[in-house]
């Protein structure tokens, strides 16, 4: 590996603790701070939950156009390091807004923070979108992509937990400073997160240097946007597998809190559970280049799909001790931090094969595929979560003794049943459909050097 090579990984890496700790913010504890913090009445939350779930679908289909953006720009700095500083400053500013204490209430409460949602999701979006393109431009040797790929998953876990972890002890020891003002104690944690992803993206935009060898093509218009996208077929099956399998995890995670507060009757636990998840995962991904050295890609994915279910199933089936659903826990998050690495994987891979197929590279367009599924997994995991705490009766209880046997088993159903069928089915759609192993690829570089694609 040479220096620049290190220097890309690693700089390429940190810059995603930051916009972890951001997106984790917003995605696993925002529906939280409206319903314990701003306590949210069901009429308001069945109205912002719905707002959510809308606008997180409609926005998603935003991104392959930003994709056509990005893969238009031509400037000094790039086509991707503009974009990484323009949605980074922009969702920053709005993220403050959706954390921040909205002097109105009703309708006007409503039109505000949808509007501040909208801007969050599309500049946040940019920001993706643009970040994760500059890891297939990087390098084209596999192995490489998979050294870069679980670099930055590691920090990407470091910046979730931080958050998962300090959450609830930061707002809580923040909320005392502010003389048990709940809502500037949230609002300052928000604004702590806001400077540290800024300040991470410092080192990706200052330190990163993209190849530039590729073949120069000609710019791609928003009417051949659908030829990019559904054309290529390992793409499209790519992305259903990745869309199920996130529909899934974020299912799960947006339950956590509650899971603990209502099912388990102790909340502080849930920073304690988070930190063996933490630890974990980071596990996973630090030893995931030896797996991926020894055994295919099909194999790691069997692997850790079979640790996923049984990790599932002992969830389910745990009584209310931290051993046994530790033990769940990490079978959970170890098979899904091999997962998640896998698909960044095949993702990058389907950018190569599109310009073999197709003709053109359209990195960002390909890569607007990942905040389009993760926009759509957080959509109908709020939808889902906003749904069971309604009918559960959760969103009107204040201590887990307020909570019905019935109440906790849908709760249960929502948590972990549902999500484990969305991961299987994922998981049957890329053994059927997804067929770029490495032999296969490594024909697909040989005909694009051959035809002057790349060098």
């Amino acid at each position: 590996m040479t220096n620049l090579d290190r220097r890309n990984k690693y700089c390429f890496g940190l810059g995603t603790i930051g916009r972890d700790m951001f997106y984790s913010l917003e995605s696993m504890y925002l529906l939280f701070f409206l319903t314990e913090v701003r306590q949210l009445d069901d009429a308001m939350l069945a109205l912002v939950g719905g707002v959510l779930t809308v606008l997180r679908i409609l926005d998603a289909f935003n991104d392959p156009i930003t994709g056509v953006i990005i893969d238009n720009t031509h400037s000094r700095w790039g086509k991707f390091k503009p974009w990484i500083l323009t949605g980074a400053l922009v969702s920053a500013l709005c993220l403050l807004v959706l954390f921040g204490d909205i002097p109105v209430t009703g309708a006007g409460y409503v039109v505000i923070f949808a509007l501040a949602y909208i801007l969050w999701d599309i500049f946040y979006g940019v920001n993706d979108i643009a970040y994760w393109t500059l890891l297939p431009a990087l390098s084209l040797d596999q192995q490489q992509r998979e050294r870069y790929g679980a670099f930055a998953r590691i920090c990407a876990n470091i910046g979730m937990y931080a958050v998962v972890v300090g959450v609830l002890p930061a707002t809580s020891a923040l909320t005392d400073v502010f003389g048990g003002d709940g809502k500037k104690g949230w609002f300052t944690f928000a604004f702590i997160v806001c400077v540290l992803m800024i300040g991470f993206q410092l080192f990706t935009l200052l330190g990163v240097k993209e190849r530039r060898d590729f073949k120069e093509e000609s710019s791609t218009s928003l009417r051949e946007l659908g030829k990019v996208l559904f054309a290529n077929d390992q793409l499209l099956w790519t992305a259903v597998s990745m869309a199920l399998f996130m529909i899934g995890y974020c299912t799960t995670t947006s339950f956590g809190t509650y899971y603990f507060k209502f099912a388990y009757g102790d909340e502080n636990m849930y920073s304690v559970f988070a930190g063996v998840l933490g630890v974990s995962q980071l596990a996973a991904l630090l030893v995931f280049p030896r797996f991926a050295a020894k055994f295919s890609r099909k194999k790691l994915y069997s692997a850790a799909t079979v640790l996923v279910v049984i990790g599932y199933a002992v969830f389910f089936f745990a009584p209310m001790n931290m051993v046994p659903i530790a033990v769940a826990g990490v079978l959970l998050f170890v098979g899904q931090a091999f997962i998640q690495t896998l698909m960044l994987m095949f993702l990058a891979d389907t950018i190569e094969y599109g310009q073999w197929k197709l003709g053109r590279r359209n990195d960002s367009i390909t890569f607007s595929v990942q905040p389009f599924i993760n926009k759509i997994g957080a959509a109908i995991a709020t939808g889902v979560v906003t749904v069971t705490l309604i009918i559960s009766g959760i969103n009107r209880a204040e201590t887990a003794q307020d909570v019905t046997a019935q109440g906790l088993l849908i709760m249960k159903f929502a948590m972990m049943a549902l999500p484990l069928l969305a991961i299987l089915v994922g998981y049957v759609v890329y053994l059927r459909k997804y067929r770029i192993d490495a032999a296969y690829y490594d024909h697909i570089l040989e005909e694009l050097r051959r035809r002057g694609d790349i060098r």
